[in-house]
């Protein structure tokens, strides 16, 4: 496995993602969102393995001008918004391969075992 766990670290669910990790000796690379965003072709491919950009959305995010304003976006405007705004995505975003997930998922992570 290859696991990377994007996010902050004030993310209440980044850490209990990187502590489920942790339990089960599993080695995980984490990436700081604040430092470092996601590459275009990595949110391309979260995107695809979750369902879509819709999915990639925090409704709970900070910035609610830019989650809002998402709804009203066509599929490319909502990919290239939250390319350049990846403060609204939901958090964590934990990849393995091609596979992916966003929030705290460990019924999925599971299954990657």
């Amino acid at each position: 496995m290859n696991i990377q766990i994007f996010g902050t670290n004030k993310g209440f669910d980044t850490k209990k993602a990187q502590r489920w990790f942790k339990e089960r000796r599993i080695k995980f690379q984490f990436i700081n969102l604040k430092e470092k965003e996601m590459s275009k072709g990595e949110l391309q491919s979260v995107a695809r393995a979750v369902g879509g950009v819709e999915k990639l959305v925090d409704p709970k995010a900070k910035d609610q001008d830019t989650a809002l304003l998402m709804q009203y976006l066509s599929d490319s405007q909502k990919f290239d918004k939250l390319l350049e705004n990846q403060q609204i995505l939901l958090q964590p975003v934990v990849r393995n391969g091609k596979q992916a997930t966003v929030g705290y998922a460990p019924e999925v992570w599971e299954k990657w075992e």
